[in-house]
């Protein structure tokens, strides 16, 4: 991903104030959002191109980085979801550490040690999973460069 390429924050306008302040500070507003750890994920856009940003909780698996994509619940994906499946290479920041990852989706046998975390930092996803009849995917994000 480049440097010189604009970046396409959330259409949400409280996902993108969110973003503002993550990233105006480093970080230091927006990485705990309710008690919930954040960091912001940037996909490439499948149809168009554009490079997409978007805030998301997340949970850790060794150095990599798990997160739900769970849009509340809603019977389809969420379009950073379909993104990253489309193009899985991603860049990821994490407070004020910046560094570009590769997304894949949970195994099987990750799945369910994987779920109960991220149910622990945000217990509403159990809540989202009964409202639809979609497995919810749990994504895991490997840094590939400036991992920690």
């Amino acid at each position: 991903m480049s440097e010189q390429e604009t970046v396409y924050d959330s259409p949400s306008q409280w996902v993108a104030d969110h973003i503002r302040d993550y990233v105006e500070t480093g970080g230091e507003k927006g990485h705990d959002w309710r008690g919930a750890p954040t960091l912001l994920l940037t996909t490439r856009g499948r149809k168009t191109g554009r490079l997409r940003r978007t805030a998301l909780i997340y949970g850790r698996m060794g150095d990599a980085y798990v997160v739900v994509a769970s849009k509340g619940g809603a019977p389809q994906h969420p379009m950073w979801y379909l993104n990253l499946k489309a193009n899985p290479d991603v860049q990821v920041q994490v407070g004020p550490d910046v560094f570009e990852a590769v997304a894949r989706d949970a195994t099987d046998d990750e799945r369910p040690f994987l779920w109960e975390q991220m149910v622990s930092i945000w217990p509403a996803y159990d809540d989202y999973q009964e409202k639809t009849t979609r497995r919810i995917p749990l994504v895991v994000i490997e840094p590939t460069t400036g991992a920690e």
